[in-house]
Order: C-alpha cells, then structure tokens, then sequence
C-alpha cells in the first residue's frame, strides 16, 4: 500500500510541476505583453522565467531521457535557482522606483553586482561539483551539497532578507489603503517562489527523498508555489497599466480561466487517460483527442455560462454592476452604420419588390443636408446624389407636410417623416423608386405601410445614435481618470503637471475640439480650457469657448503656406485639410473629390494634419509659460 500510495503521490507531483510551468510561463507572458516599457512588469518576468525554468526542467525529467541528457538538464535548472536573488532584488528597486524613490547609483550598482553573482553561481554549479556534487541512484539523477554550498546559501537568504525590506520600505511609501494593502500582497507573495526553488533537494538523502514523506511534502510544496503563483498575478497585474482597476481585474479573470485554466484542463486529461489502458472501451491513444478536445469545449462552455456570475461576485457590486449592466444593455442595442445598410438594403429590397421596381434608394436627412445610405439596381448613388443634390434639396423643402410620392424626374419621391415626440413629423429620409406614377397606381400599396414605417424607425434609430456617438467623441478624451494619473497619486512620486497630458491623449482632445468646432462637448467640456494660451485669453475677457476656438485657429493658420492658395499643390494639403474639415465644416466625400483625392488618403492625411495642430499648440503653450516664467 505504501509503494502504491508513493506512486500515486509522485504522479500528482508531476502534474503539479507541469501545472507550475503552464502558469508560470503564462503569467510572464502575460506581464511582457500588457506593457514592455513598465519596469515592475520586466522584472516580474524576470523572476516568473526564473521560477518557469526549474519547474520545466523537472518535467523533462520526469520523462526519463538518457543518463547523460539528464544530468545537463539537472544543472541547468540552476540558471533558475541562481538567478532568482538577483531577479527579486530588482524587482524590489522598481518598485521603491514606481512609489517615488528611485535608485541614486548605489542600488543599480547592487543590482549589476548581484548579477554577476549570479552568473558567477550558475557556472559553479554547471561546470563544477563546488556546490552540487551529482549522484547518480538507479538511473536517477540527484544532488549532494558541495564544499561551497554554504556560500550559495548565505547569498540566497541574504539577498531575500534585503528584499523583503526594501519591500516593506516601498509599502510604507504607498498613500492609500488599497495600495498598502496590494503591496503588502507583493511583500509575502513574492518571496514564497523563491522558497519552492530552493534547493532543499542538497541537504536531503537520496533514500528519503524515495520515502512517502517526502513526496507529501513535494505535493504540498507545489500546491503551495501554485497558490502563490495566482495569488501574485493579482498585485502585478496592477502596476504599470493605465487601466481602471476594474478592467484590469477583468481582464486577469479572463485571462486565468482562458489560458492557464485551459492548459492545465487539458495537460490533467493528456496524463490522466495516458496513464489508462482503456477508457469507455477504447485504446487511451484512439480516446485521448476526443476527450482533450471534449473537456476544452466543455470548459469554455462553462466559462461562458458562468463569468457574469463571476464577474459580479468578484468585481462589481451595487451600482458598478447597474452601470455596466446598462453599458452592456447599450452594446447590444446600438446600430452601427454597416447594421444600418444591412438592415435597409433587405427593407428597400422588399419595397422594390413590393413595388415593382428595378432602382430604388433611401437618403438621409441630418441639419438640412442629404446622405446616402442604400440603394437597390443602382451602382452609383453617391455620384447620383452629387449631381442632383440641389433639385433634391428644393424638392425636400416643399416636402415637408407630404406624405404621398412626389414626381420628379423619372422617380416617385416619398418623404420619411420622424415619429419622435420632439420633431414630430419633420422629414428625416426620402425613398425614392424608378417609376411613373400611373405604374405606381397599378400595383398594390398594402404591405408598404409597415415597410415604410422600418426604414424611417431605421433612420431614426441611427440619427440617434449619432448623436451618441458625436457626444461621446467629445465627452471620452477628456475622461483622463485612469490607474497611470491614481497611481500619481497613491505613491510618493513627482507629480507632473495636471495640464500637460500625455501624447495620446492631448491627440484625441485636440480631434475632438476640432470635429466640434462649431459646437458641441468636444470643444465646451474641453480640458485645453486648461491650457495657459487659452487661460490667458480668457482672463482678457473672452468667452473659454471662444479663446479655445481662437487658439486652434491660430495654430491652424501657422500651417498656411506663403503664396497663393491651391487645393492639389502638397504644401497646402495639411492647410486645406484643417480649413476645409473643421472651420469649414465640409464633409469628408466634398473634401476628398475638392482636393482630388481618395476618402482612406484624406483620413490618413488628417491624421497627420491633427498632429501638426497638437504640435504647434505645444509650442505655444511652452511659450507662454516661458513668458508667465518671465514676469
């Protein structure tokens, strides 16, 4: 029974150093990705690959390769064990460096010392038996203390302590309750991989390390490294994102139960069938996939079904979970413009079959002008439209109370009139058919009430909506509460000025100002009303509004080019562009066909012509505070 028992327990521990490897390596991975150019997020990798790589080799290991193979692989799972002081040491420094208490010289320096150190250590104990001295039992590979081990030793713990200091030195330096709380988290949680890479393994007998004891001991060891090892993904997944804590708490959920979760279901099922010799009356070889694959569908399955009930458990409560309830409830709901041409293309269809006709469309009416949105057996509507934009612009205006087709040309021309309370019977599109009306008299009229009543709630739905979308394109840039400006303020850092925003951000308040530069959130709720260039007009009297609106102007008219101006010479392109979109306020299409150019060259050319604007209004800026510095 015991030698039973002692296998089954030297199973689980391979299960569970494979299951280390899969979240290990999944959480560095995971860190490298959300932000490279975060210290604390390149140094947990450092300490996650440092952890990855024993566990790794003690799998390959537990495959039984040859006797030579083995015995490399058993050395270098000392790049691991030698490398993690170092590795936690610099992750200490980074983050004393995010709470505002940056190296001056003299922990850089330890840090390179410790380093080498490492490396000195590593190729100790590769190439000589200074610290493991290799025995070889039954074909199985294990190692002895060394003469210098107990140099090893002293450095690993010594470097652990110092550690666990500085670590309590940056908790200290954490403002807010949450902070001090996720730091302290860090403080115990990090430490504990080191101790489940140590090498106990040297001071322990090959005899005992065979005994049940011990392999209970190995099992609780790894079950302990693994706990630790989600416990520390939480604190870390915080540190560097320019996330609501909200969002990154999510996206770690997610990320758990989709990708180690995954794994580690599926590794479990490879080793468990692999291990049988039949399962449900199969051979485990011609079972294996179906069950790996089964059990991976039923997981995601699961998850799908169960993550709003995880979700609200575990991140949102009381209104949080209202809030995004109806941000969800607005996600399904809304209709974009490409669920807006499917929608009315299959409405328009039914007209035209209900009608009898080959050419039909449907245009949209927003502040007076028309746009196009579906057509049926015709090819060029956009180009129609621009060739009879003002007979169909007079012929709206005389439109307005009609509510039967209206000859014109070769077509029948139908008002769509609003249904919402407000404007209560203004046109909102026209629906127009190629036919006479005595062919229109000759069919029948009876199922095209319902159809009409679709395409002017369709119409209605995205003029909506617009809105929405025009509201939120100049409300979003100016909600800068993210975890990168809490994070200002829950350490002791330098805090930058609360006007000087970052590149991206500056960017999109800058678009919005313009897009709604005649009015609306964009450029009224503005944060460059923070800017000193607009603060100082303002303070002259001016309206905030009107002293933005003069100070983009102003970075506008830097970027004219000297001479007469030109719609297709290049030096004027960034001028016309900014002049044309946004004071003028013409649309993109006018735009483009006035400037000879395609609609995808004239977006990426305002992009760079926003860009210009973001540019020269930082020089103004930087000026007028060099001459505020002045005074």
């Amino acid at each position: 029974m015991p030698e039973s028992l002692l296998i089954l327990f030297q199973t689980i521990n391979e299960i569970l150093a494979a299951s280390i490897v899969i979240l290990a390596f999944s959480m560095l991975l995971y860190n490298l990705t959300r932000d490279l150019h975060n210290r604390v997020a390149r140094t947990s990798g450092a300490v996650l690959a440092c952890v990855t790589i024993p566990y790794v080799c003690d799998v390959f290991l537990s495959l039984q390769p040859d006797l030579e193979v083995s015995l490399v692989v058993a050395r270098l799972q000392w790049v691991g064990i030698a490398f993690i002081p170092a590795a936690l040491f610099h992750l200490s420094d980074a983050l004393l460096a995010t709470t505002g208490l940056p190296s001056r010289g003299r922990r850089k320096r330890i840090i390179r010392i410790l380093y080498l150190m490492s490396a000195a250590f590593l190729i100790t104990a590769i190439f000589t038996d200074a610290i493991i001295t290799p025995s070889i039992v039954q074909r199985i590979v294990s190692f002895d203390a060394g003469p210098l081990a107990w140099l090893f030793i002293t450095y690993f713990i010594s470097v652990v302590i110092v550690t666990f200091i500085n670590m309590q030195r940056a908790r200290q330096r954490c403002l807010t309750r949450t902070t001090r709380r996720r730091m302290g988290y860090l403080q115990y949680a990090i430490l504990l991989p080191a101790l489940g890479i140590f090498p106990f393994s040297i001071f322990i007998p090959f005899a005992d390390e065979q005994s049940l004891g011990f392999a209970l001991l190995v099992v609780g060891a790894n079950l302990f490294v693994i706990a630790t090892l989600i416990f520390l993904s939480y604190p870390l997944s915080f540190f560097g994102s320019n996330k609501p804590d909200r969002i990154v708490k999510v996206e770690l959920l997610h990320f758990l139960l989709r990708g180690p979760g995954t794994g580690l279901l599926a590794l479990v099922t490879i080793l468990v069938v692999g291990r049988a010799t039949r399962v449900l009356g199969l051979d485990n070889d011609d079972f294996l996939p179906f069950g790996v694959v089964a059990v991976v569908l039923m997981w995601q399955w699961g998850i799908h079904l169960l993550m709003p009930t995880l979700e609200y458990w575990l991140i949102y409560r009381d209104e949080d979970e209202d809030q995004m309830a109806r941000l969800r409830d607005l996600n399904e709901r809304i209709v974009t413009r490409n669920d807006l041409l499917q929608y009315s293309e299959a409405t328009l269809a039914a007209v035209a079959d209900q009608l009898r006709v080959k050419e039909a469309f449907l245009l949209m009416v927003r502040e007076g002008e028309l746009e196009p949105i579906q057509s049926v057996g015709m090819d060029h509507l956009n180009g129609f439209l621009a060739e009879q934009e003002a007979e169909l612009k007079t012929l709206l205006a005389t439109a307005q109370q009609s509510a039967e087709f209206i000859p014109w040309r070769d077509y029948q021309i139908l008002p769509l009139h609003s249904q919402r309370t407000a404007d209560k019977g203004a046109v909102v599109g026209l629906l127009g058919v190629r036919a006479s009306a005595d062919e229109l008299e000759a069919v029948e009229h009876d199922g095209l009430g319902p159809m009409v009543q679709r395409l002017e709630q369709t119409i209605e739905d995205f003029r909506l909506q617009a809105e929405i979308f025009t509201a939120v394109e100049g409300l979003l840039p100016q909600i800068t509460s993210n975890r990168q400006r809490a994070d200002e303020m829950e350490f002791r850092t330098h805090l930058p000025s609360a006007s000087t925003p970052d590149h991206d951000e500056f960017y999109e308040q800058v678009r919005a100002a313009l897009r709604h530069y005649w009015g609306g959130p964009g450029i009224t709720h503005s944060r460059l009303h923070d800017l000193r260039i607009v603060q100082m007009r303002t303070a002259q009297g001016e309206n905030p509004t009107a002293a933005l609106r003069a100070v983009l102007q102003e970075a506008i008219e830097q970027h004219r080019p000297n001479g007469e101006r030109s719609l297709t010479a290049p030096e004027w392109t960034i001028y016309n562009i900014l002049t044309l979109r946004f004071l003028e306020g013409k649309k993109v299409r006018d735009v483009a066909r006035r400037m000879s150019m395609s609609e995808a060259d004239l977006y990426r050319k305002q992009r760079m012509a926003i860009e210009a604007v973001c540019s020269t209004l930082q020089e103004l800026e930087k000026a007028a505070r060099s001459a505020s510095a002045a005074h």
